[in-house]
């Protein structure tokens, strides 16, 4: 019961990284707006095309460990990845977002991505 749930979720935020990966390259200005802290329309296009990029791969880097390894090495990949949403989480806080989107999308995210490390653990 426990292997479906903690595979299930790994493969649903994977997904998710991916598509915001994805977003950010296909419409940074939406995907920036959504993350929490708007780009500037005269900015450097080049940091929401890094942001696309690096989602994609944490993304598609997450599904192939769920397809060819362990649980504990998916698990660690969560563990670490986390990282990523604390980080945004402070990011969207030191940079003019919102308390809602800082805590109630990325640090949210955050607890998901440790929660899912926890169960992959406990296979």
């Amino acid at each position: 019961m426990l292997s479906p749930l903690a595979y299930g979720l790994a493969v649903v935020l994977s997904l998710f990284v991916a598509f915001i990966g994805a977003r950010f390259l296909l419409v940074p200005q939406a995907a920036a707006a959504g993350y929490g802290v708007p780009a500037r329309p005269d900015g450097d296009p080049a940091y929401l095309t890094v942001k696309g990029l690096k989602d994609l791969t944490f993304g598609l880097l997450g599904l192939a460990l769920i397809a060819f390894t362990t649980a504990d090495s998916v698990a660690w990949f969560m563990l670490i990845v986390a990282l990523v949403p604390l980080g945004d989480t402070v990011i969207v806080l030191r940079n003019g977002g919102t308390k809602a989107v800082a805590f109630g999308i990325h640090f949210a995210t955050a607890v998901v991505v440790l929660l899912d490390a926890a169960l992959l653990f406990a296979l």
